[in-house]
């Protein structure tokens, strides 16, 4: 086995956010040929390590993009309170796409599926305030996602 490049990142695990979704709307097919939906952060915990907290109640959502061959684009924006009270902006970009037809159409369905039959990784970016949290607009992330039933659950690593 060869050797890591000496310039490999090296990542640390930070937090989870687990967050439930509402209120899915759809532009199907849009004039570009896509399909947009927006859907919505009805609530949600951030737990780790690093960061605890919530997700800020209807402070924003996804608008995901879902390309005719499946992969979904996700842009999703949205604000957490850390459990001492600041308020931290979060915008998260990232795929997803199944890994055959068949597990799309149960992922499609809402059904729940296993980890390891989809691919679903975001790189998120943050606006925190000055003090203990300012390290999170100082560093890239990235995570790990889960699609779990009207809900995402996301693993999220900062790179070192």
């Amino acid at each position: 086995m060869a050797a890591p490049h000496p310039f490999a990142p090296r990542c640390e695990f930070a937090f989870t956010i687990s967050i439930e979704l509402v209120g899915l709307r759809w532009v199907e097919p849009s004039v570009l040929g896509n399909t947009r939906a927006a859907i919505y952060a009805a609530s949600g915990t951030v737990a780790g390590p690093r960061l605890n907290g919530k997700v800020i109640p209807m402070s924003g959502g996804d608008f995901p993009l879902q390309r005719p061959n499946g992969v979904i684009d996700f842009d999703a924006r949205y604000m957490l309170e850390a459990d001492d009270g600041a308020v931290i902006y979060m915008q998260n970009r990232g795929y997803r796409w199944a890994r055959s037809p068949e597990i799309a159409e149960r992922m499609a369905a809402n059904e729940d599926v296993a980890f390891d039959d989809y691919y679903m990784r975001v790189s998120p970016r943050f606006e925190a305030p000055a003090g203990p949290h300012e390290w999170m607009s100082q560093h890239l992330f990235v995570g790990v996602a889960e699609k779990v039933p009207n809900a995402n659950r996301i693993h999220y690593f900062v790179v070192l």
